[in-house]
């Protein structure tokens, strides 16, 4: 077999794959990339048993076809370092011998038999599949607002997912880890069908590193798997078992008080009271006034105290409450509006965060208990 490819493309095209492929496999032939040579095209396939990702990519000067695998790490960190030129790669049917060309050098790697790789089986599910199309930038949105959100324990797995609630109208992505809770709905998206499923976070991840913005996405889905794909990418993934906690019953239907601030001030102080917060808790303290937003932190153990002023709007009476330091962090790096709303009801009821405007058919709205503040 014999092609040629150009390298940023042939680069791009492993790189993005490689992302499916986890550091350890428990079979040996999963550090290989699976590539397939055949008519004018080269289909790169990355997978891990649970989730499998192919790039589409046309070669020129095609001579022969077949199917072999070469290791992923090598080859990316190959292409990652030779310049941007055009490339000539041959294949020795009968040796595996594989040769990488340009004009400045050669480079000889052994293949594998393409026959070895296992073939990806999607987990048996007799229930009638659903397709629908997503602009990428919708799904993009959605993964990039709630994905920091997903659960880490291995007892609620239902948690470690982003959860989409499908209606022919609208499409909600919820997470949550029972401390802080996403819900965003985009309702310029019309799927024209129902369905729900929670997304791992490895694939949800894979979707946002490698699916560009410019480009529509088709999905088709059952109960336990799900196929994505545009005209470079295919991505079959997996999903949780399980049924999702009822997200809108925690959150609040009404909260009276508003505390109105600016999102990067309020960022930078509280990153900067954040240095002196316990670690064993990360608790930060918030005193609302009127005008202004007290935040205070302790670490007793040091003896070592912070306290800032950040000017704000607050239509209620002064009220305490404390939140985690390090989820308050994710969620106004996040937001993406220069005001953000926090409201409040009482001490010991979660704080609503959302952005002071969103664009039209869109909600999004973070959700956080608050800790228990004894003083100020």
């Amino acid at each position: 077999m014999r092609f040629s490819i150009s390298c940023k493309v042939f680069c791009n095209a492993v790189t993005a794959v490689s992302k499916v492929i986890n550091s350890k496999n428990t079979l040996t032939i999963l550090d290989n990339f699976l590539l397939v040579v055949e008519n004018e095209s080269l289909i790169v396939t990355g997978s891990d048993m649970e989730n499998a990702l192919t790039a589409r990519v046309a070669i020129t000067d095609v001579e022969g076809a077949g199917r072999f695998c070469i290791g992923a790490r090598r080859l990316v960190e190959l292409l990652k370092a030779l310049p941007d030129q055009g490339l000539t790669v041959e294949i020795n049917d009968n040796t595996l011998e594989v040769s990488i060309k340009y004009p400045g050098g050669e480079y000889n790697l052994n293949a594998i038999s393409g026959d070895e790789y296992p073939t990806y089986k999607p987990a048996d599910d007799d229930t009638e599949p659903i397709s629908f199309e997503i602009g990428a930038p919708a799904m993009l949105k959605g993964l990039e607002y709630t994905l920091f959100a997903v659960g880490k324990d291995d007892y609620r797995p239902m948690m470690k997912g982003v959860y989409l609630d499908i209606v022919k109208e609208k499409i909600t992505f919820v997470a949550t880890d029972t401390h802080k809770l996403v819900r965003y709905i985009d309702s310029r998206v019309e799927p024209g069908v129902v369905g729900n499923c929670i997304l791992p976070e490895k694939p949800a991840s894979v979707i946002r590193n490698v699916f560009t913005k410019d480009t529509t996405l088709r999905v088709t889905m059952n109960h336990r798997n799900a196929t994505i794909e545009d005209d470079e990418f295919t991505l079959q993934c997996g999903f949780i078992n399980g049924r999702f906690p009822p997200y809108d019953r925690v959150i609040p239907q009404s909260s009276p008080y508003r505390i109105t601030v600016d999102r990067a001030a309020l960022l930078s102080a509280v990153r900067r009271v954040g240095v002196f917060v316990d670690p064993g808790y990360g608790l930060e303290k918030f005193k609302a006034t009127a005008e202004k937003l007290l935040i205070k932190s302790e670490d007793n153990n040091m003896c070592t105290c912070a306290r800032e002023v950040v000017p704000c709007s607050f239509n209620g009476p002064e009220i305490i409450i404390g939140f985690s330091a390090p989820y308050l962090i994710d969620f106004m790096s996040i937001l993406p509006t220069d005001d953000i709303y926090i409201d409040l009801s009482d001490p010991s009821r979660a704080g609503v965060f959302r952005p002071s405007e969103t664009p039209e058919g869109t909600d999004l709205i973070f959700l956080l208990m608050p800790m228990n503040v004894d003083h100020f």
